[in-house]
């Protein structure tokens, strides 16, 4: 919102959420029901147009967000080094309600006037004209317009909600209160609109100058340059007659220079154009591939991931996948040839660039889902993704890379035992995480528990649990017998086997489970029990009357910057142990890789996370 927000600032369809788009809903119904019943001399072709360039716009501003997001997030050739938050994310996740707004007057327009109807493919005097007119009167009126929306009455009524956004990203560009986008659209539409009425235009000129405003708008706010000096230095006067995204984002840190539209023209003639342009233009394109001190290697989960991640859908990103969206069985073609890509090539690629202290930190992602981590075939393969991007971090100077998710499975590389093995003069340390994990399950046990029980999969997290939770005076309680011995072996005295026993019964009220916990097991629970996973994925809620704690992660301090997505089920703001971790051994330069059998100490990086202030979590998130 604006700091003081003005008349008609909220969109008319705000109350309808999600739901928003039933308002073009009668129009598409319309349009394509004509176009299938009319006859093929007299139905209108334009109205067809009209619906795949609402598409076509939707498709071509997620592509600007995704490749500027990946561009950020690598650091190369960016503007402004400075941090997004969940707050901008909330704040632009009605970036669509312009193309919604347009749709409207689109369909309006073609069904009241003639000259919008049954419109050629091309014509050059059209063209010629929205040219002309978007070259003169278009950018000279915007100029004057931008500079009355900085006028303080304006600008805290209107204006401000757009500049709220220091550090842009391409949909920054149409995030406007309501009557502002009134305003805009009236502006452009007088080249538009004069074709029509003369009878000149074509579905190119329409089309054309739509798909041209989009593109210079989110050239204007990827935060990252790409225009290529050459293109000045061979035509000089290009640079009065097309801006660069460096140009347009110190508007939004200086806000009281370049005011231009896409030609920066009147800036220079009206002496509002900033005299650190050119220096800062030079010094982005120069600007460097980062290179961080920790990295966490994951990889994706669900095939409807690619939405769900930071380079995908910011508002989908923005919240925990637990669940999928109804709308997104529409994108299921795109979604399924993904999954083929990803089988036949697939390279790891940085996803987030996060910001702690002075501590860089970046994400990178395998292109393999969890279906294919359970593929026999598909083992080696993953293998040499990983390792080569431990090698690729050995190479930028990587202190410290943790391995998230299943990249860390114990039957894949023995929780990444088998990369040192290959590579030891490795100077990247590798963490898979497991003493933070053991550390956060055991500080979730509430206090004054004197018995636990574990349920699934006993693996090393369960072993080394079972031995703190020995150690610590609390009985355990295991169902198999191999695991009894396993851990009795491991107990250092006779006093700590009298806290381990087998037992077939379920009444216990403490829960420790890991993956496999079986739906049987589940439906045996005595009511209230506390089911805690130290499980890497969640165990499936089947029962109404248990109490279900989110699996191991810690809430972060507000010093870990640029966090404006969510880590797959977690809520905001809230990271899993094993990505912690890998950020505590770099803050304090623990100079040790917790591989395989090694789990570091279970006390020590328990106290570096309370004193960094990474917060526990003591309850249960749906």
């Amino acid at each position: 919102m604006a700091a003081t927000p003005g008349f008609l600032t909220n969109w008319p369809w705000k109350p309808l959420g999600n739901f928003k788009y039933v308002v073009l809903v009668p129009w598409v119904v319309k349009s394509v029901y004509d176009f299938m019943t009319m006859d093929v001399n007299t139905r209108d072709s334009t109205t067809i147009l009209i619906f795949l360039l609402l598409l076509t716009r939707m498709l071509h501003n997620q592509i600007w967000i995704s490749f500027s997001r990946y561009k950020t997030a690598k650091g190369q050739n960016r503007i402004v080094d400075k941090n997004i938050e969940l707050e901008q994310v909330d704040r632009e996740r009605n970036w669509d309600d312009q193309i919604i707004l347009n749709g409207l007057v689109y369909y309006l327009v073609n069904y009241y006037f003639e000259g919008a109807q049954h419109l050629p493919i091309w014509r050059l005097d059209g063209v010629t004209i929205v040219i002309v007119l978007h070259v003169g009167p278009v950018e000279f009126l915007y100029y004057w317009f931008h500079r009355a929306l900085h006028h303080h009455f304006l600008y805290n009524r209107y204006h401000s909600h757009h500049h709220s956004s220091i550090v842009t990203e391409p949909i920054t560009s149409v995030i406007h209160p309501f009557a502002e986008h009134i305003a805009y659209f009236a502006l452009f539409a007088i080249p538009l609109m004069t074709v029509v009425l003369c009878g000149k235009a074509s579905m190119a000129t329409v089309a054309g100058y739509v798909m041209y405003i989009d593109a210079m708008n989110n050239m204007g706010h990827c935060n990252f340059e790409f225009i290529p000096k050459s293109l000045f230095v061979m035509f000089p006067p290009l640079k009065y007659i097309m801006y660069t995204p460096t140009y347009h984002s110190l508007h939004h840190t200086q806000f009281r220079t370049n005011y231009s539209l896409f030609m920066p023209f009147y800036d220079y003639i009206y002496g509002t154009m900033d005299k650190s342009t050119d220096m800062l233009y030079e010094k982005s394109l120069t600007q460097k591939e980062e290179s961080p001190h920790v990295v966490h290697l994951t990889h994706l989960t669900t095939p409807e991931a690619i939405y769900h991640m930071r380079l995908g859908f910011a508002s989908l990103a923005s919240k925990p996948h637990t669940s999928s969206k109804w709308y997104l069985w529409i994108l299921s073609p795109v979604t399924f040839l993904s999954m083929l890509i990803t089988r036949v090539y697939g390279k790891t690629f940085v996803i987030e660039r996060n910001v702690f202290k002075d501590l860089k930190l970046q994400t990178w992602t395998i292109p393999k889902y969890r279906t294919q981590y359970l593929m026999q075939g598909q083992r080696q393969t993953i293998n040499g993704l990983i390792e080569d991007a431990i090698l690729d971090a050995e190479a930028k100077g990587v202190k410290v890379l943790t391995l998230g998710l299943l990249n860390q499975r114990e039957e894949f590389n023995n929780s990444g035992e088998l990369f040192i093995r290959r590579n030891p003069k490795l100077k990247v340390k590798l963490v898979n995480g497991s003493s933070l994990v053991v550390a956060v399950v055991v500080n979730n046990i509430p206090r004054g528990t004197t018995q636990v029980a574990f349920r699934g999969n006993f693996n090393k997290i369960a072993c080394y649990l079972a031995l703190a939770l020995c150690q610590k005076g609390i009985q355990v309680v295991v169902s198999r017998e191999k695991d009894y011995e396993t851990l009795k072996s491991k107990l250092n005295s006779v006093d700590d086997h009298d806290k381990l026993i087998i037992s077939h019964v379920y009444s216990h009220k403490i829960w420790l489970v890991g993956e496999g916990l079986t739906k049987e097991e589940q439906m045996k629970a005595s009511k209230g029990t506390i089911i805690i996973p130290y499980s890497q994925f969640p165990p499936k809620k089947l029962r109404k009357d248990c109490v279900y704690y989110t699996t191991p992660s810690m809430l972060t301090p507000k010093c870990l910057e640029n966090v404006d997505s969510c880590e797959n089920w977690l809520p905001r703001r809230v990271l899993s142990a094993s990505r912690i971790a890998g950020i505590l051994h770099g803050l304090e330069d623990w100079n040790v890789n917790e591989c395989g059998e090694e789990v570091f100490n279970i006390d020590k990086i328990w106290d570096a996370s309370i004193r960094h202030g990474f917060s526990p979590i003591m309850k249960s998130f749906t």
